[in-house]
């Protein structure tokens, strides 16, 4: 005769009680107010986004806006394009990022992996401090430094130098963050094979955070591409291309967008909005460039 054990005995599994109707209630209402908030923060973005190209792809939609300038053309005259602006926008950014970027990032693995006592605290100030100037008093602080100070004339390479200014605590920022994202765990591991720190921080730290630190610099590049104070302070508008980044007028999107702002014709309405239109894409390129670089190093990784 054989006896059952009370282990061997099926168990029953746990009954839940049924969600309550008063709960069901409160999840569908908050999940209606988030819809709601989410639409119409979403209004203002899509009207923006209509009106710019609904009035200005008539103009970018020309091959002539991509491949001249409007050297020659007159106010209420059509034709002509922004190749000298795109030139502009774009040698003004690279500059502030060719100097922005390093700086930015050796500080940010300053404060992570070395930064302790007073220096680290002061540092981490005035990266705060400095990532709620504004753009007009960045701009006007060169002026004062650089132009009036130092001597040198209005330029491309003054207006870059404001640009790095507000470029530069978004870099701190964003490489600070992917920093801290590295796991301790290979950083132990490196210390524990004798590797030396700064080598640990070199081959292990940075390539691991690279992804999201590449995908910071981007976007803080596409913020200050559509600066419009520190070229309105810094530098004149120009119809034609200048190649000289230390003297002389240089356009810009935003510069060219002020300029036409006061044109009362046909013509400067729609070279307002065909710029406008021209900066988003810009932008939007360097947004969906981050997307890729980031997919791609983190399954490269």
């Amino acid at each position: 005769m054989t006896t059952t054990s009370t282990l061997d005995k099926p168990v029953k599994a746990p009954t839940f009680r049924d969600v309550s109707t008063s709960r069901r209630i409160k999840n569908h209402v908050a999940t209606g107010v988030v819809a709601l908030c989410f639409a119409i923060a979403m209004v203002p973005l899509v009207w923006v986004l209509w009106l710019v190209i609904s009035k200005g792809l008539s103009a970018i939609l020309s091959l002539d806006w991509w491949q001249n300038s409007q050297k020659g053309i007159l106010p209420d005259e059509t034709g002509g394009g922004v190749y000298h602006a795109i030139y502009g926008t774009i040698v003004q950014s690279a500059i502030a990022a060719v100097i922005a970027v390093p700086l930015g990032v050796m500080a940010a693995i300053y404060l992570v992996e070395y930064g302790r006592g007073r220096l680290a605290k002061v540092t981490t100030f005035m990266v705060d401090i400095l990532a709620g100037v504004p753009s007009i008093v960045a701009a006007l602080f060169i002026f004062a430094l650089w132009i009036a100070t130092l001597g040198a004339p209005q330029s491309a390479f003054a207006v870059s130098l404001a640009l790095v200014l507000l470029m530069l605590p978004v870099v701190v920022r964003s490489t600070e963050e992917m920093l801290k994202l590295v796991p301790d765990e290979l950083r132990e591991a490196s210390y524990a094979l004798g590797v030396p720190k700064w080598k640990t921080i070199v081959r292990i730290v940075v390539p691991t955070a690279a992804p999201g630190m590449i995908s910071g610099i981007l976007l803080s590049l596409a913020r200050v591409m559509g600066e419009t104070a520190p070229v309105l302070v810094l530098v004149g508008y120009s119809k034609s291309i200048n190649t000289d980044l230390f003297d002389g007028n240089m356009a810009s999107l935003p510069l060219l967008i002020y300029q036409e702002l006061g044109n009362p014709e046909a013509a400067g309405r729609e070279r307002v909005w065909g710029a406008a239109l021209t900066l988003i894409l810009l932008i939007a390129l360097l947004y969906a460039a981050a997307a890729v670089v980031n997919k791609f190093l983190t399954r490269n990784r």
